[in-house]
């Protein structure tokens, strides 16, 4: 009968743990409060925003799908996770009388109604006696208040005054997955695109087709793309300003990469460098070695005014110090004044907005001028949209990799992205703005490439025409291409 009793405390604990996984899922998506945000005669909510209908729903299907596996019917489990949910909305009403904010804890009162009120379904259902189920109850409560102070001391805990990301909830969880050293054993397991998609897609097709080895060189083939984009109110003096942008480097997963990135950028002289994110090969283990690999690269670059960079979805918090110890300007969520001629641009980098979600364009132009010209850089292009309302004129970005591995006249078979296929590589535009998309100089998940040559973006901004520039535009091809390379082919 042990065993019976531990099966009831690990279903309630598990029906009670669905609703806090779907916040960490979901973030602020689907999380309609239950309450409507109404509030009751003193003032107060009367459930208070973190009980939604997401949360409830998520307890049920789980409910709903746990109960046959131990032994219960579908309405029993249902039934049990119906009464769990009801107490938990009233220990919130009650909560808020006593004015406790939401998400406060109170022992005696979190979980007991929670873990008392399915007992009526679940010790008939199960066979316990009155006194075992006393016994499933006395076992949840504590364990249930231990785990809820937990993970609200781990996620929701004020930051420190450095602390320069949004604080979520799901940002810390993914920050402790992708950053805390235990976790690395299983994180990629959990992910599709890391663990499904490279490691099992990707890496055991190609060798056992017999094509690994020769996408490992064309990784090492990286192009120097030169481009040319014409801008809409570019200041004068930018008229001809050079960009490097090195972006999805991933340089601790193919030693050899490093060396053929020095060979291409050095002898380069550019007006200034911009690092798009994601250092490091995985989304989880060391990032020492990156990082010593990227110094090292930076040696080789010589930008005038400077090297600027973003965090991408393979780089941890903890990378800033390092970073900006290699030489690069971090930028999250900020803007920097690049000086040139007279004129200004402004420089605007926002945090992740692929996997960690903390882009914040709002805070990062809080103090603009309106009539300034504004450059993004972004890791991925997934905020292309709102980039527009916010007047930027030129968005780079990489992420996407071009796709990695492209079939011809068809393109990437997965963009890594969940913006338009239009962005996934080259010049694109969206309304005003003009975007550009990097291919990336390495590879990520797997070191190959196929039919998606690594890129070191050389761009140059050109005003356009109609701005009556004191030099000519150099000929634009279609959306997308490049202008030339420097390893003798035209790249796509």
């Amino acid at each position: 009968m042990i065993e019976t009793i531990v099966v009831a405390v690990v279903f309630l604990v598990w029906i009670n743990f669905l609703p806090f996984l779907a916040h960490l899922v979901f973030d602020d998506r689907f999380d309609a409060p239950v309450d409507g945000g109404a509030r009751w005669l003193d003032g107060r909510p009367l459930l208070g925003p973190h009980k939604t209908w997401r949360g409830l729903g998520a307890s049920l299907l789980g409910a709903a799908a746990a109960g046959p596996l131990i032994g219960l019917s579908v309405s029993a489990a249902l039934a049990a996770a119906v009464l769990s949910m009801a107490g938990d909305l009233v220990t919130s009403f009650m909560k808020r009388r006593l004015r406790l904010d939401a998400g406060a804890r109170a022992f005696g009162l979190d979980h007991a109604l929670e873990g008392g009120l399915p007992l009526l379904i679940l010790a008939p259902a199960l066979a316990l006696t009155w006194l075992q189920a006393a016994a499933v109850w006395v076992i949840f409560l504590p364990l249930c208040y231990a785990g809820a102070l937990f993970w609200h001391g781990a996620l929701y805990r004020p930051p420190a005054d450095s602390y320069p990301r949004i604080v979520r909830a799901p940002t810390r969880m993914r920050e402790w997955r992708a950053c805390h050293a235990p976790s690395a054993r299983w994180h990629h397991w959990l992910n599709f695109e890391n663990y499904f998609y490279y490691r099992i897609v990707m890496d055991r097709f190609f060798r056992v087709i017999g094509r690994y080895a020769s996408g490992v060189d064309n990784v090492l083939c990286v192009d120097i793309n030169e481009h040319t984009v014409e801008l809409d109110d570019l200041p004068e003096a930018f008229d001809g300003f050079r960009v490097l942008l090195l972006t999805d480097l991933h340089l601790d997963g193919l030693p050899a990469l490093t060396d053929a990135l020095i060979k291409r950028v050095r002898g380069l002289s550019v007006d200034l460098c911009l690092i798009g994110g994601d250092i490091r090969m995985e989304m989880y283990g060391p990032i020492a070695p990156s990082v010593r690999l990227l110094q090292r690269l930076l040696t080789h670059v010589s930008a005038r005014h400077g090297i600027f960079g973003v965090l991408g979805n393979h780089d941890c918090i903890e990378m800033l110090p390092e970073l900006e110890t290699a030489g690069v300007s971090m930028l999250v969520n900020e803007a920097r004044a690049i000086e040139y001629g007279g004129d200004v641009l402004w420089l605007i980098g926002v945090d992740d907005p692929h996997f960690y979600k903390c882009d914040d364009l709002d805070y990062a132009c809080r103090d603009l001028p309106s009539d300034g010209y504004r450059l993004l850089l972004a890791h991925s292009p997934e905020i292309y949209r709102e980039a527009v309302d916010y007047g930027i004129g030129l968005y780079l970005c990489g992420h996407t990799h071009g796709g990695q591995i492209c079939l011809p006249r068809i393109g990437p078979v997965f963009t890594h992205s969940s913006a338009p296929r239009f962005t996934a590589a080259g010049e694109w535009r969206y309304k005003t703005m003009v975007g550009y998309t990097s291919r990336g100089a390495g590879a990520s998940g797997v070191p190959i490439r196929f039919n998606c040559p690594g890129e070191i973006a050389l761009i140059t901004l050109r005003r356009s025409a109609k701005e009556s520039s004191p030099h000519p535009p150099q000929r634009r091809h279609a959306t997308g291409a490049s202008d030339r390379t420097t390893n003798g082919r035209v790249t796509a």
